[in-house]
């Protein structure tokens, strides 16, 4: 789960609407268009002679065509196969021979791809870069190879982790019909199945310029910048057929699903519950704002949070309680709480503790103090963002490609600092419609039996 402090380390940011060329209301930040639609965004910092180049795709694992889940990451992993141009692995031993470092990385809404390196390395990341943009080479053996590599890391990251199966489960029960209920990485056995076909259609339909989003942070000159991504990016063909980014929707949820995953590897049983929320929409992010307040004031620190408070130190029912909201999601998100029951506690005694406590919470309504204080909290955690130029650049990346236009991100933390308790008590009794929520158990199968029993 995470903190809301990284989720708004992650947020933090000062941005203004994109144009042919303008500079933002920060004046380190200026974005443009080049004539083939991609978007360009550079962030000036001249501390150190380093550059962050970062090329994100308005296209993740939620676009997939039905049959073929994984073929997103699949893909992130052979684009650092050839081209004409490069060998196969050539890509990353050029920028490590340069002194610098790269990866990749695959959502549910965005792919991105990024290297870090001095400052006099930027126009050889974006000839390289824009290069596999749109001339990546692939064989069917590329495809074999590469396929047993991410169904390896399935094995690794998924199927060697109860936690991480638990959560496959709980995600494709939280989404009936959206595709947000697929796991990023894939179902095992359509990965097993993916094709060289598969693979170069998604390629050609969604890496192209008009969908996607330059951003270069470090210490560069923005009209240099321009010029060099006129000439390796500008040139290049957008798709002209780029279909419009529609996704099957949710339909009324009209009862509440539960699920128990046991599994002998289960050290430490928990409870957790997700609902369907909000997330933040162009030109309506006031009940986004209110929910990420309100996983602040419910779960946000152990010491002061309402439950951690309450559950962990006072009843001493819980170990460890939290609750969750991410906003920056395309479409429909989830806001979640989950408990560890103390020694001693069962998991239905945990689960009743913590519906008891929320109840009273929503009763009682938000502390004024605590709401002020979690305020300057967030509004510190804007600036100490503004610190970390590669944290900066992956910040607007994540926005944009989420939906959120430069001028919903600049209004973000002051929506945030108008939220009032009220907005806060509100969209929590919104949100907890038990109709819209998943309740999961994860534990060991002897807890269950003894739990059956009692």
């Amino acid at each position: 789960m995470r903190r809301l402090s990284r989720f708004l380390s992650s947020l933090a940011l000062i941005l203004a609407p994109l144009g042919a060329i303008a500079a933002s209301a920060d004046d380190t930040v200026t974005t443009y268009t080049l004539d083939n639609g991609m978007d360009v965004v550079v962030i000036e910092d001249p501390r150190a002679p380093v550059v962050v180049h970062m090329v994100w795709y308005k296209v993740g694992a939620a676009d997939e065509p039905p049959g073929a889940s994984g073929i997103a990451h699949y893909l992130e992993h052979l684009l650092f196969k050839g081209t004409d141009k490069l060998a196969p692995g050539e890509f990353s031993q050029v920028v490590a021979d340069n002194g610098g470092s790269d990866n990749a990385f695959t959502s549910q809404d965005y792919t991105a791809y990024f290297q870090r390196v001095a400052s006099n390395r930027l126009e050889l990341m974006m000839e390289m870069e824009s290069d596999r943009m749109r001339n990546l080479q692939l064989d069917g053996t590329d495809i074999l190879t590469e396929r047993q590599v991410v169904l390896e890391e399935r094995n690794q990251r998924t199927e060697s982790d109860p936690g991480a199966l638990f959560g496959e489960q709980r995600n494709a029960a939280q989404y009936q019909n959206h595709p947000y209920g697929t796991p990023i990485i894939g179902w095992k056995h359509e990965m097993a199945s993916l094709t060289l076909d598969d693979a170069l259609s998604f390629y050609r339909t969604y890496y192209a310029p008009n969908n996607a989003i330059l951003i270069v942070a470090g210490d560069v000159n923005p009209d240099e910048v321009h010029e060099l991504a006129k000439q390796y990016y500008g040139v290049l063909e957008p798709t002209a057929d780029l279909p419009d980014r529609v996704r099957p929707q949710e339909p009324p949820q009209l009862a509440e699903r539960r699920l128990v995953f046991e599994d002998p590897r289960v050290a430490q049983p928990y409870v957790i519950r997700t609902y369907l929320a909000p997330e933040r929409d162009p030109g309506a992010q006031e009940k986004a704002a209110a929910l990420t307040l309100l996983a602040e004031v419910l779960g946000g620190s152990s010491q002061t949070s309402e439950l951690g408070r309450r559950l962990q130190f006072e009843e001493q029912t819980a170990l460890y309680t939290s609750a969750f909201y991410s906003g920056t999601s395309y479409d429909t998100t989830t806001f979640g709480w989950i408990i560890v029951p103390a020694p001693g506690v069962t998991l239905q005694q945990a689960e009743d503790a913590m519906d008891r406590e929320i109840a009273a919470f929503l009763d009682r309504g938000v502390d004024a103090a605590q709401l002020e204080r979690i305020k300057m909290q967030l509004r510190a955690a804007q600036i100490y963002a503004l610190d970390s130029t590669q944290g900066r650049a992956r910040n607007y990346g994540v926005a944009l490609t989420s939906g959120l236009t430069l001028e919903d991100i600049a209004t973000w933390p002051d929506l945030l600092q108008a939220v009032t308790a009220e907005d806060i008590i509100a969209a929590a009794r919104e949100v907890f419609n038990r109709n819209a929520a998943v309740t999961g158990w994860l534990t060991a199968p002897e807890t269950v039996t003894e739990e059956a029993i009692q």
